[in-house]
């Protein structure tokens, strides 16, 4: 009896699981044809999207009524499915509670239209983070040093933890310390723009970084101490001391690396293995003296594979047939613009030197030097 009464609940609870699964692949089903049909998703974004979100076909009531509110701000198909696509969950949103509000401050404070639709796609945040905790502080701090929109989307493009924080804690505070410290309010401004994400900086981490620059002779109303202070406060003590270390090993004094950190700061925000690369070509490949790097660190940020390999390569060819001089100025080879360049190297000499633009390109021929 009490076997027979196992098998009864075990066939029971099979029958219940296979329900369930059956229930879960229907709604799953579902939600996947809502999001292609409805939504305008493609069916492996769709597919991707059902995992974070589960429409069910008997209670559809917010879905539709998101659609509508969106379509009434004129988001598009294109519009809707990439915010779709990134937070599905919207679908669910309360119209009149959550995404109505949120709407209306923006639109009051000047968003409209396209700078509408680009802020609330690329920043999906703002339809879930506290509108008066959170959005309003923010975007009034923004608007304060930032003054148009425009601004305001650029910087959040680079950090949209700003609308997440609570700016009470670090950000307010960072900003009066950064005037209190004689930087301007453009300058903050253009730090905001540049790198929003270190005004939210913990405390210590500000002030040590804040007196790291001024110790190396840096004014806080120039644009380079800003870019300075930027790059410093994305890193730690540990990795600036590795890129350091790495300058040095690739025979660079200290002295030489703070002098051209000073010029072009963006210099150690590279990771090691671009700055190696890049000095190794210059210096061992094209035979720039060390000097010259040092004095314009700049040519470190361009990219070797892209940009100068293809113009070395150019240049080396030209000279070996004589058809430039060979004393050419390095800043022609490495300053000139895309455009110009090319038409007064490449375009120009292409029907007398045939594969020059494949060269050009990467494609073809190598010069003796670097086969």
């Amino acid at each position: 009896m009490a076997m027979k009464l196992f098998l009864i609940q075990k066939r029971f609870l099979a029958t219940q699981s296979t329900s369930s699964s059956l229930s879960s692949s229907s709604s799953s089903s579902f939600t996947v044809d809502f999001l292609v049909n409805s939504c305008g998703l493609p069916l492996k974004s769709a597919l991707l999207a059902s995992r974070k979100l589960n429409l069910d076909q008997k209670n559809l009531r917010n879905p539709p009524f998101v659609l509508q509110f969106l379509k009434s701000h004129n988001f598009d198909e294109t519009h809707i499915s990439k915010l779709i696509e990134r937070r599905p969950q919207v679908l669910q949103s309360r119209v009149e509670g959550n995404l109505a509000p949120r709407f209306k401050f923006l639109i009051a404070n000047g968003f409209v239209g396209k700078l509408l639709h680009d802020l609330i796609i690329h920043h999906t945040e703002i339809l879930t983070s506290a509108l008066d905790s959170r959005i309003k502080p923010a975007f009034y701090l923004l608007k304060s040093f930032l003054y148009c929109n425009e601004n305001i989307v650029a910087a959040l493009k680079r950090s949209s933890r700003l609308l997440t924080a609570d700016l009470n804690v670090n950000a307010q505070p960072n900003i009066d310390f950064l005037r209190k410290e004689g930087v301007p309010v453009n300058m903050v401004a253009k730090l905001i723009i540049l790198n929003p994400g270190t005004i939210l900086s913990k405390r210590g981490r500000m002030v040590y970084a804040m007196n790291a620059i001024k110790n190396l002779g840096l004014e806080p109303d120039k644009t380079m101490f800003v870019r300075a202070l930027s790059v410093r406060l994305q890193m730690t003590e540990t990795t600036w001391n590795k890129k350091i270390e790495v300058m040095k090993s690739l025979q660079w004094s200290e002295e030489e690396i703070l002098r051209a950190f000073k010029r072009y700061p963006q210099i150690l925000a590279f990771s090691e293995e671009k700055i190696r690369s890049a000095i190794d070509f210059y210096i061992n490949t094209m035979e720039l003296e060390r000097q010259i790097l040092i004095a314009n660190p700049n040519f470190i940020g361009f990219s070797i594979d892209k940009r100068i390999r293809p113009r070395y390569n150019v240049i080396n060819v030209l000279e070996s047939k004589e058809l430039i001089k060979g004393d050419m100025k390095i800043s022609t080879l490495l300053v000139t613009s895309e455009k110009k360049f090319f038409i007064n190297y490449v375009s120009r000499f292409a029907d007398e030197v045939p594969g020059l633009l494949e060269l050009y390109k990467g494609t073809a021929m190598r010069t003796e030097k670097d086969a």
